[in-house]
């Protein structure tokens, strides 16, 4: 089963937190709602103002991710519409336009935070937590580390570490062991790892991949037994080294 890289977060009375996705662009839509549901989270997702009012009444959910252009009326209209219903509900905006004023709209209007298209799948996932956190959901345990074998990664100070010794690693090797080490002993393909690690309209090829997995094998595995491994034809999985 895929280990969390974050403690859980719930509601108040334990059960999973709500969180309504509002995309006009189904599939963003659909990989914003996978990256939710792999938190362990309840997710609804609607492609229009008219239907996210109205599923925002019936879900009550604890979090909004919402597009600030839908094809009846804008995020703005959207949220305004919400908040008569629910005046607290934690709003992140997306937005394809990064100006400055299309930001203050977004925060005057009474939205949390904003995030700008092209966006990473993690970086939604975190600026969430963070507004769910802010609201009173739960966090179910306080441990930001993760372990495989002797590998350990902590997610708040962005140590890596194997046997003890301290590995470096950038931005992008670390978002992508930490990917590998929530899903210990599973098998991830290079359409999966570029879904989560990179950008969701990545517009590269798989190749980049096998790039930074040779580079996370020079920091992890070099002259010791390896934890990463290839799975011909199906992807890379990593798991304790041997005896561990």
């Amino acid at each position: 089963m895929a280990a969390s890289a974050s403690p859980a977060l719930t509601r108040p009375d334990g059960s999973p937190v709500r969180v309504l996705v509002v995309d006009d662009e189904v599939n963003i839509a659909e990989l914003i709602s996978m990256a939710l549901r792999y938190e362990g989270w309840q997710v609804s997702a609607a492609h229009t103002g008219t239907k996210a009012v109205a599923a925002a009444k019936e879900l009550k959910p604890d979090a909004v991710v919402l597009d600030m252009m839908l094809p009846d009326f804008d995020g703005l209209e959207v949220l305004r519409r919400m908040r008569g219903t629910d005046p607290d509900v934690p709003v992140l905006f997306l937005t394809a336009r990064d100006a400055v004023e299309d930001r203050i709209a977004g925060l005057t209007a009474g939205g949390d935070d904003y995030v700008t298209k092209p966006f990473s799948l993690e970086e939604v996932v975190a600026r969430l937590r963070a507004l769910m956190r802010r609201s009173g959901a739960q966090q179910a345990a306080e441990s930001s580390v993760l372990a495989v074998g002797d590998l350990t990664l902590d997610e708040d100070s962005h140590e890596v570490a194997r046997d003890g010794e301290e590995i470096s690693l950038t931005a992008t090797e670390f978002e992508l062991l930490r990917y590998l080490m929530r899903n210990p002993r599973r098998v991830l393909s290079k359409a999966q790892i570029l879904d989560r690690v990179w950008n969701y309209d990545f517009g590269g090829q798989a190749n980049v991949v096998e790039l930074y997995v040779s580079y996370l094998r020079k920091k992890i595995d070099a002259g010791r037994e390896p934890m990463i491994h290839t799975m011909r034809g199906a992807g890379y999985v990593l798991k304790p080294a041997a005896g561990q």
